[in-house]
């Protein structure tokens, strides 16, 4: 049975999902104030963290960012909220959440999001007992760039470079479809299981972030390019060395 801790002020909401999830093999921590969740979390050591945002003691976008700079929790954190806001979504993703998901989603949505997210970090579920894709996949190389799947380890001139899950499940969706173009539904549907809206930037804003930390120009990216109106694609051979 997968474990989550679910941060969540609202006791009904709180009881009603983790009574969903539990009856599919899903066990729910409910902790009700955000400044206790990082004492709970460090104790239950969940497979996933859900994150209210309006939260007594601390609000969910600082409880993630927390979570993120401290060595506290590195698993998949997923915001649940009310709050319907493009902002608040891209913001989350800066924070460094793995999904922003409205309380109005129907709870098998939920659930099968949530279970994305818990095979995309290598746990198994009762639902889909296998290994993530990358695993038994060998490393890729593009001249200093090297990713190890196994390992989750990427390397830049022979430097780590720390990469998130969301981040690194990109990057390798990208660099595995080297020298084409990927399209932001393509991506959304592999990476989290939902078709591109015509609104949502999450993916603009990781595929930014990526070039931030893979030393791509933020003007002119020559690494992860954009090919306008068709997407992003990632350029095979520009990580000789210079």
């Amino acid at each position: 049975m997968n474990r989550i801790v679910f941060v969540e002020d609202d006791q009904d909401v709180g009881e009603l999902i983790a009574a969903y999830l539990n009856r599919h093999d899903i066990e729910v921590i409910v902790e009700s104030r955000g400044d206790r969740a990082e004492a709970t979390i460090a104790e239950a050591n969940p497979d996933l963290v859900m994150l209210d945002i309006m939260l007594p003691g601390k609000d969910g976008m600082t409880l993630c960012r927390d979570l993120r700079t401290s060595k506290i929790w590195s698993g998949p954190i997923v915001l649940l909220t009310s709050l319907d806001s493009d902002m608040n979504h891209i913001l989350s993703l800066e924070m460094g959440a793995n999904d922003y998901i409205l309380k109005t989603t129907p709870p098998a949505v939920l659930l099968a999001r949530l279970r994305l997210h818990l095979r995309q970090a290598g746990v198994s579920t009762q639902s889909d007992d296998i290994a993530p894709a990358q695993t038994g996949q060998k490393a890729l190389r593009f001249g200093t760039l090297s990713i190890d799947p196994l390992n989750r380890q990427v390397m830049l001139g022979g430097e780590i470079i720390p990469l998130s899950t969301a981040d690194f499940d990109l990057l390798w969706e990208l660099a595995t479809h080297a020298g084409s173009t990927l399209n932001r539904d393509a991506l959304l549907k592999t990476l989290r299981g939902v078709s591109y809206d015509g609104m949502d930037r999450s993916i603009d804003v990781a595929i930014s972030r990526l070039r931030k930390k893979l030393l791509d120009s933020a003007t002119e990216p020559y690494r992860i390019k954009t090919i306008r109106n068709k997407g992003y694609l990632f350029a095979p051979h520009a990580w000789d060395a210079e």
